[in-house]
């Protein structure tokens, strides 16, 4: 019996780091790119993820790309004359020792019409570049779920 329950965590480990994934260049961690599956007629995509910046400085997100698409823009949510919006920003500031979340209802990267929307589906991934001040590139998976992870949704 309990080789068998060894047995079976050890199938399972893996699967536990293949959702879990995280990326680290000088000062900035990322943790757990994601987007959610892109539904029939949708015809842009968000992606999410944490920056932490680990420094004594602060860096600024620049830019981003994607092969996926040829318009890759930075936005943020923001409440104007009572309603909440979504506009585009130039960059985005990491201050130091703290996080920067993109997550529904804040900052998000938008991926404007998807070129492959084979790749936009639950269980695939996609390369995101993001183009750091200071760090400089840095290449992440972006892995797309059908649903965003428990606690996600933000409203800043």
């Amino acid at each position: 019996m309990f080789k068998n329950a060894l047995l079976l965590a050890a199938l399972l480990l893996p699967a536990t780091f293949a959702t879990a994934h995280e990326y680290t260049k000088g000062d900035l961690h990322i943790a757990h790119p994601w987007s959610q599956e892109l539904p029939p007629n949708a015809p842009n995509v968000a992606a999410y993820f944490v920056i932490h910046n680990n420094g004594t400085a602060a860096d600024t997100l620049l830019r981003v790309d994607s092969p996926i698409s040829d318009d890759a823009q930075l936005h943020e949510h923001v409440h104007k004359d009572g309603l909440m919006k979504m506009q585009q920003v130039q960059s985005v500031e990491v201050a130091p020792g703290k996080d920067l979340v993109f997550a529904p209802g804040a900052y998000h990267v938008m991926l404007m019409q998807p070129k492959d929307r084979s790749l936009l589906t639950d269980g695939k991934r996609f390369p995101l570049t993001l183009h750091f001040k200071n760090a400089g590139d840095i290449t992440v998976e972006v892995t797309v779920q059908k649903q965003a992870p428990e606690g996600e949704v933000h409203n800043h």
